[in-house]
């Protein structure tokens, strides 16, 4: 399939094309090239696809992926598009992206809307419950140096705007460092983090890892051991760096989903802890600061300042939506996502009840629990 470029394209009548993204559910979640009309690719290649036979015959047909490596790859498209002009857009979204991140008038224009979006529109949203998380659970304490991990999705990006926010206010004196590994990202993924980082005034730390081609060849659960690895690898570069904390962007949603899947998924009533002491490296903490914030709210912060982010930067797929260390997979939080959304309907209260049920467990109605690797009995004490 012949490539094109977003200046390319840019240069063609809008009517004269159809845009159509050929990613799944998770990624699209993230985000759209405006317009473009939605057809994931195992729907594409089905001997008939509705949606493409609707499209006018005089249409050219341009398709987008993550990078440009899927659509670049596609041989044959069903015989809805086998008689039209068909292109893969080089870079794909990441690519379309980056194309509006390179003026740097607009990067300056950028940085002081989303910050004062957070100062302002979403400070009772964003700022409050993130503030109020560091003080419930004693997240930030004096003389504290932070490594605030960034990933390139929304929420970490967010996590480190919060930071700087809040250290603005100087009622805690402590530094940050806002760390960058790059475990094997392809060209243009590091770029979108770096454009990212700099159109939104984040210094960022940039280290390199081995990890995408460590897992590359692992075919049980290669998301967990990913994820493992990339802690580890995180906890041992903020401690060369004089750190003594390191926090991930883990939000409101991903504790509730958590929590549910360890009961369907794991037959066990655990939770993502708000910070927890590092057993491989002394005297390290991990912090989760957005602990108390919903991502509906992240998700409009992301688009009222029509900011766009990786979700996975995985280089040996471009289907994956999350990479998640409890070993499940991205279709199963997806699904959990879908199951409390439909549970909300009938109760508004689920999750916030979800998520206190983890603070209201009475052990006296517990058969058995664990307590520091311990097992403990009801019949112990019965």
């Amino acid at each position: 399939m012949n490539e094109i470029t977003i200046e390319e394209l840019n240069k063609w009548p809008r009517d004269s094309y159809e845009l159509i993204d050929i990613r799944d559910e998770g990624l699209v979640a993230y985000g759209m090239i405006p317009g473009a009309l939605h057809i994931p690719e195992e729907e594409l290649m089905a001997d008939e696809c509705l949606k493409l036979s609707e499209i006018p015959v005089d249409k050219k047909l341009v398709f987008y992926c993550e990078i440009g490596r899927r659509t670049r790859e596609i041989e044959s498209i069903n015989q809805g598009a086998c008689q039209r002009e068909c292109y893969s857009l080089e870079g794909g979204y990441v690519g379309y992206i980056r194309s509006g991140l390179s003026d740097d008038s607009a990067q300056k224009e950028k940085q002081e809307k989303a910050e004062k979006s957070i100062q302002k529109k979403f400070h009772k949203q964003l700022f409050s419950p993130f503030a109020k998380a560091c003080k419930n659970y004693q997240l930030i304490e004096e003389g504290d140096h932070i490594a605030v991990c960034i990933s390139g999705g929304k929420d970490s990006m967010l996590m480190a705007k919060l930071f700087q926010e809040i250290q603005r206010h100087r009622k805690v004196n402590f530094e940050l460092t806002f760390l960058v590994m790059d475990p094997g990202y392809n060209e243009a993924n590091r770029k979108l983090i770096e454009s990212n980082a700099k159109a939104l005034g984040i210094p960022i730390t940039i280290f390199e890892s081995d990890i995408f081609d460590t897992v590359d060849t692992i075919e049980k659960s290669p998301c967990y051991l990913c994820a493992r690895m990339r802690r580890g690898y995180l906890y041992s570069k903020a401690q060369e760096l004089g750190c003594n904390k390191i926090a991930l962007g883990h939000h409101y949603d991903d504790v509730i989903e958590t929590i549910l899947m360890g009961m369907l998924y794991g037959a066990q009533i655990q939770t993502m802890m708000p910070k927890l002491h590092s057993t491989n490296f002394e005297g390290m903490e991990l912090i989760r600061p957005l602990y108390l914030v919903r991502e509906s709210d992240i998700i409009d912060w992301r688009d009222y300042n029509e900011l766009h982010f990786l979700q996975c930067a995985c280089h040996f797929t471009d289907t994956c939506t999350t990479c998640h260390e409890d070993g499940t997979t991205s279709s199963k939080r997806l699904e959990t996502k879908k199951l409390i959304a439909e549970l909300k309907k009938e109760n508004p209260y689920v999750e916030s009840n979800i998520f206190n049920s983890v603070e209201n467990v009475n052990l006296d109605t517990v058969i058995c629990y664990k307590k520091k690797g311990v097992r403990h009995n009801f019949l112990d004490e019965y």
